[in-house]
């Protein structure tokens, strides 16, 4: 039986290990902006969607009970949070709030009816806007740069959703 003397060890040199994590480290530097960017779209589509929704549900329900209803939207502890409930209901604590994703924030081109921080689209009984017309944008905490908006845009209640544009074009998107 012979022994074999062997003079290599197994494993990776510091360099080695330095040298893999240097580029893994620029990759992700290179990636994140992207990611970031991608992930900020996401959650201001997706709070475009519910916007547009709970405006639609509450001119739905003003139509089918014949009463005037509205979408109420408010930020409370850093969260934006939404509601539909009747018109008649003066204090909206009482109401069932829902929660926008986190990191999202009514942008200050809102331009709906605000009264006691709350902002709110109304309608009437035949689905028409109770009051003034306007929009609400939405915007993320990491940047202003990308927009959302839903536009209550005539007296007969009709809706439509806009994104950001490089310059204001009167009332028809989001700026």
């Amino acid at each position: 039986m012979k022994f074999v003397k062997r003079d290599t060890f197994e494993g990776f040199t510091l360099l080695e290990i330095m040298i893999v994590t240097s580029i893994a480290g620029i990759l992700a530097a290179i990636a994140s902006p992207t990611w970031l960017s991608f992930r900020d779209k996401h959650l201001l589509n997706v709070a475009r969607s519910e916007a547009l929704a709970a405006i639609r549900q509450a001119q739905a329900q003003a139509i089918q009970k014949r009463t005037k209803w509205q979408t109420s939207f408010r930020e409370l502890d850093g969260r934006v949070q939404w509601a539909t409930h009747p018109a008649n209901i003066a204090n909206v604590t009482f109401v069932d709030w829902h929660d926008l994703p986190k990191g999202v924030r009514l942008d200050p081109e809102t331009t709906l009816q605000q009264a006691k921080g709350v902002r709110r689209v109304q309608f009437d009984y035949l689905g028409q806007v109770n009051g003034q017309l306007g929009r609400v944008t939405f915007s993320t905490q990491h940047s202003e740069k990308n927009k959302r908006c839903v536009i209550v845009s005539t007296l007969l209640g009709a809706l439509r959703s806009g994104e950001n544009r490089a310059k204001k074009d009167g009332d028809k998107t989001c700026w």
